[in-house]
């Protein structure tokens, strides 16, 4: 890839924020608006005592894709800071520069593949 191909910080920015404001729109789909997922879980609490056990999964399940909607926004929010720094696109671990076809496909990868390899094996 020559450098006319890689694409500028420019572009960088715009698929980051594209793909966040996707992500912002699934997850208001996904609530039926703009209910947080703690309101949807305390809309749980509040059936019959029948369906108490389903309630409670229901209320659980609802904490945890808060949690990782949070933590896939705080990664968006993070690649943005990298791409300020002038550190997007570079491995954490040993600092080579992350394929472009990585970024393409997560574009908040933050090891390059064998980095990443070698980290998920480790936790």
């Amino acid at each position: 890839m020559t450098s006319s191909d890689t694409p500028t910080p420019n572009l960088h920015r715009e698929r980051l924020f594209h793909e966040r404001a996707e992500l912002l729109h699934r997850m208001a789909q996904e609530r039926g608006g703009l209910v947080s997922r703690a309101d949807m879980a305390a809309e749980h609490d509040v059936r019959d005592l029948e369906n108490r056990a389903q309630a409670f999964s229901e209320r659980d399940d609802e904490f945890a894709m808060n949690e990782h909607e949070t933590a896939e926004l705080g990664a968006f929010e993070e690649a943005l800071a990298r791409l300020d720094a002038g550190h997007y696109g570079e491995c954490k671990d040993c600092s080579a520069p992350i394929p472009e076809a990585r970024l393409a496909a997560y574009p908040v990868a933050l090891r390059c593949l064998g980095c990443q390899t070698t980290f998920e094996k480790n936790h």
